[in-house]
């Protein structure tokens, strides 16, 4: 029997980049038993299964299907469902990543249930308690008994929150582990032939904040910026869901089919996504994780949001914080397109192996006994 049994919670898309790897590294350990459950707050097909397809993870050992809602409601019923699993399958350890709503919800069960909470992505803060992804963090943090972190800064925020050091273990950011372990096949996809595109020939965009998308002034006025960097460069658009729902509750969705240079898609998967990532001249974006991302592939980033809760990315990276006024993003954005974006250089521990230092300081710290597995 296992010595150590992990729940790895994954609820939303950019939680599939940070579990995967964290699961191949509990599995070259013979005394740990991975399970994955699917809390189903992202349930569209390509925002859920074909990262589950690209990134290698196995079907997931719970389903629990909660779908959308308020975030009371969402949080209320991962809850409801989660604790039915917890009881059942009696980890000792529930393993939740990042600050989506299924982080919070599936930590204060654990919690409760008297189950050792480990909160992966640890300590970033915007300090911004208007973004519901801030209070997620923030609690998550609170209630932990294992925090890792992805940058040093992080570590001076949980310790300035009264969290102990021993509780803090600075191991670096799984999601790069596997955009580096996928970098290559990402490379083989033909999504630019696809999309009649050519490398470092266009821009790519990410819009899905509610702060962004939520306003219809502030929205159209994002519009037009996109608009006037599609007089420059072909724009090429993922649209988030909530994106989209936006654009037609707004009646803005007309006037961008009359811009032949930008071009609205369907979301992309993991492998096409990042090949699009590694190719663009620019990317626009107020995602927290895309702008980690650009800063490994070494591009330019614009990011439309007034604060970020992942500085190394400003301080070392690639990215340029231009806050929501219009007229600033499309001056940083023609920055780059001219030639003058930012270089950065790769953050600390950013080499693909923080799976693997965290699964190691579970093990040695939380293992019963039960054949180790390979560091």
């Amino acid at each position: 029997m296992a010595g150590l049994k992990i729940v790895n919670v994954v609820g939303a898309r950019p939680n599939f980049m940070k579990v995967a790897p964290l699961w191949e590294a509990m599995r070259a350990y013979p005394g740990i038993e991975p399970l994955v459950v699917h809390t189903g707050q992202h349930y569209d097909h390509k925002m859920s299964q074909l990262f589950f397809d690209h990134l290698g993870l196995p079907k997931p050992d719970v389903y629990l299907g909660v779908g959308s809602g308020g975030h009371g409601e969402q949080t209320g019923k991962i809850m409801i469902a989660f604790e039915r699993t917890v009881k059942e399958a009696a980890p000792d350890i529930v393993l939740v990543v990042g600050d989506v709503n299924s982080t919070i919800a599936c930590g204060l069960v654990a919690v409760k249930l008297g189950v050792k909470l480990v909160h992966v992505e640890a300590g970033l803060r915007s300090y911004d308690r208007t973004m519901p992804e801030e209070v997620n963090r923030v609690l998550t943090d609170q209630i932990s008994d294992y925090l890792f972190t992805t940058e040093r800064s992080a570590h001076d925020n949980l310790r300035r929150e009264g969290i102990p050091d021993e509780r803090i273990f600075f191991t670096g950011n799984v999601m790069i582990d596997s955009l580096l372990k996928h970098r290559d096949k990402a490379a083989r996809s033909p999504v630019l032939e696809d999309l009649g595109l050519r490398a470092k020939g266009y821009v790519l965009v990410t819009l899905h904040r509610p702060s962004n998308v939520d306003d219809r002034d502030v929205l159209a006025g994002l519009l037009e910026v996109l608009a006037a960097i599609a007089t420059r460069l072909p724009v090429v658009f993922p649209i988030h869901p909530r994106t989209r729902a936006k654009l037609g509750e707004f009646r803005l969705d007309r006037g961008l089919q009359r811009l032949p240079d930008l071009k609205l898609v369907d979301p992309l998967g993991y492998l096409d996504f990042l090949k699009c990532m590694d190719n663009a001249r620019l990317v626009l974006t107020d995602s927290g994780g895309i702008q980690e991302e650009t800063t490994v592939l070494g591009v330019p980033c614009v990011t439309a949001r007034e604060n970020t809760e992942r500085p190394v990315t400003v301080t070392e990276g690639t990215n340029v914080l231009a806050g929501r006024d219009p007229e600033r993003i499309l001056a940083e954005a023609n920055r780059v397109i001219d030639g003058r974006g930012k270089i950065g250089r790769r953050p600390e521990l950013w080499d693909g192996r923080a799976a693997g230092r965290i699964v190691k300081v579970l093990w040695d710290r939380e293992g019963r006994g039960a054949p180790g597995g390979t560091d």
